[in-house]
């Protein structure tokens, strides 16, 4: 029998769900396991350690073991993978304008309505976070 290939991030989205549902840190095998047992344990650990590359999973040693606990959501991991994507394209602003223009209106005005709220907060952090001294950095 053949196994559909995961898609892009899915098996990550998997771990970090399954994280969150167990209501405190767990190992390893306790993922695999809850994740059904048919990844291997080196995958989930690979995973895992990808999750905490990105921030979105903190670990303790306990033993010989890791304690793995999630520091994110699924939708901040998404979150990640989108901003890596348009990091990766030279175009941002054709990429945003396809990216806006495809949504459906609903989303449309979900997006509108997030960039209103958080318009004042992000102009400020970028302001107090990015200084100009005449071009030369400190």
């Amino acid at each position: 029998m053949v196994r559909a290939r995961r898609g892009q991030g899915e098996l990550e989205g998997q771990v970090l769900g399954a994280l969150r549902e167990a209501g405190g840190p767990v190992t390893a095998a306790w993922v695999q396991e809850r994740l059904g047992g048919d990844l291997a344990y080196t995958t989930v650990v690979t995973i895992l350690t990808r999750l905490l590359a990105k921030d979105v999973v903190a670990r303790e040693r306990q033993g010989r073991a890791f304690l793995w606990t999630p520091t994110a959501d699924v939708a901040r991991l998404a979150a990640l993978r989108m901003r890596r994507l348009l990091d990766g394209e030279r175009d941002r602003e054709a990429v945003l304008a396809s990216f806006v223009t495809a949504l459906p209106p609903g989303d449309e005005q979900v997006l509108r309505a997030l960039l209103e709220t958080a318009g004042p907060a992000r102009v400020n952090s970028r302001n107090t976070s990015h200084t100009d001294h005449g071009g030369t950095e400190d």
